[in-house]
């Protein structure tokens, strides 16, 4: 590079610095073009006013483009850095804009603010508060307070020839050894002892008034559903399968506990109260009495499919056959869809039927009472009794009635609280019917 190119490139680079940068670019151009330009600083005269030409008589100046078309910048060169020039900020005193002269109009004097009144604030009438009433406070009824016993519950064992059952015993605190009442509860299937005990509350009873209360067990080895084999014939047999199971738990809390002999009793519920049945049955001198909750009467069925149909529509056995020979309390839903309430009419039959084997005079007239549950169900109960006034049985119907524990305790195992107290009214009837002396 010759001195007049270095010359041409310093003063480039100067202009760049300024942000003159059309006018680098053009010096660049020419420098690059094989001439280095004269040059002038801003304050020298341009080249064309010394020899008297303009620059745009110069052949190596590059001609005008024509208007509408942009100038095409060749590509930088390496190393070189653009800048922009900064811009005086507001403040700089040296940023002049040009005057220009006033108009007429901006001349004359400016016009005085026009005042105009405020509009008047216009008065709305609150509107009136309406009054609506208070809903009136649901009075819901407050939840029973869950019962506790304050006994002992126990678990104990019995085995024979016929297998092992589990069973539980409630002990009330009072216990010390004085003989009381025993009362043998069978639950339904689906249930186990502490499920049924809870659902119908008879601990708490037995708290109350002073007895012995037996859970037997049915373990779902013996029953997948965990019912009573109530229907099969091999167990309705006395000292046989799963009678002599019950009666040997029975015998074996008299022995330990030193109950009253004379004052055992069983009842159960759905095919416990079936195998209820079969109990009071084939073991009258063990039980005084018995009572029977949505159940079926004594040998109903043979077989599983004997036992459904029994269960539809009650037992096709003739009555008094195979009867019971204790004082015998039923009850039953009249909506029951599981056990149908055909069953209550067939075990009150076979009592009936036992107190006249011979066909001898027949029982009075029975007595009829209903009733009403407050906020529940209406009942009626019959009672029937023997020549010498005597019960012999009572049969609660419970209207409107399923397929569940009467006056159970609220959201127990089949339980309905709307209904009587059938727990309270089988302690009733038991106490009423200690065993006959022979």
């Amino acid at each position: 590079m010759d001195a007049p190119q270095m010359k041409a490139m310093t003063e480039a680079t100067r202009l760049t610095r300024e942000g003159r940068l059309a006018e680098a670019t053009a010096l660049i151009q020419q420098t690059l073009a094989g001439r280095a330009a004269p040059w002038r600083t801003p304050d020298a005269p341009s080249v064309g006013d010394e020899t008297g030409r303009t620059p745009g008589d110069d052949p190596n100046t590059p001609p005008a483009l024509p208007a509408g078309q942009r100038t095409k910048l060749r590509r930088a060169i390496p190393g070189w850095l653009t800048r922009r020039r900064p811009l005086p900020s507001h403040d700089d005193d040296t940023l002049v804009r040009p005057s220009r002269p006033a108009t007429p109009a901006e001349n004359q004097p400016a016009a005085p603010p026009v005042k105009r009144p405020a509009a008047p604030a216009v008065k709305r009438p609150a509107a009136p508060a309406v009054k609506r009433p208070a809903a009136p406070a649901v009075k819901r009824p407050a939840a029973p307070a869950v019962k506790r016993s304050t006994g002992r519950f126990e678990v104990f064992s019995y085995a024979n020839a016929a297998g092992t059952r589990d069973y539980r015993l409630y002990v009330p605190s009072g216990h010390t050894g004085d003989p009381m009442p025993l009362v043998v509860m069978l639950h339904g299937g689906t249930q186990d002892a502490a499920t049924f005990a809870a659902a119908t509350g008879m601990n708490d009873l037995a708290e109350r008034q002073g007895f012995l209360v037996a859970y037997p067990e049915q373990p779902s080895s013996a029953n997948p559903g965990k019912f009573w084999n109530w229907f099969v014939p091999g167990h309705q047999r006395r000292d046989a399968g799963e009678p002599s199971l019950i009666a040997g738990i029975t015998r074996q809390v008299i022995e330990r506990y030193g109950a009253d002999a004379s004052r055992v009793y069983v009842a159960g519920f759905s095919a416990g109260g079936a195998m209820a049945a079969v109990m009071a049955t084939v073991y009258p001198d063990l039980y005084a009495a018995a009572g029977v909750h949505s159940g079926l009467p004594y040998a109903a069925a043979g077989d599983m499919a004997s036992a459904f149909a029994a269960m539809k529509q009650g037992s096709s056995r003739p009555a008094g056959s195979a009867a019971p020979s204790v004082p015998l309390i039923v009850f039953h839903g009249d909506r029951d869809t599981t056990v149908a309430a055909a069953n209550a009419a067939g075990l009150i039959g076979d009592v009936l039927a036992a107190a006249s084997p011979d066909g001898g005079p027949g029982t009075p007239p029975p007595v009829v009472t209903t009733g009403q549950v407050p906020g529940g169900h209406a009942y009626t109960r019959t009672r029937y009794e023997d020549p010498a006034r005597e019960a012999l049985a009572e049969c609660w119907i419970i209207h409107q009635g399923g397929h569940t524990w009467s006056g159970g305790v609220a959201h127990g195992s089949y339980t309905d609280p709307r209904g009587p107290d059938a727990s309270a009214e089988l302690i009733r009837f038991f106490d009423e019917h200690p065993a006959r002396s022979e």
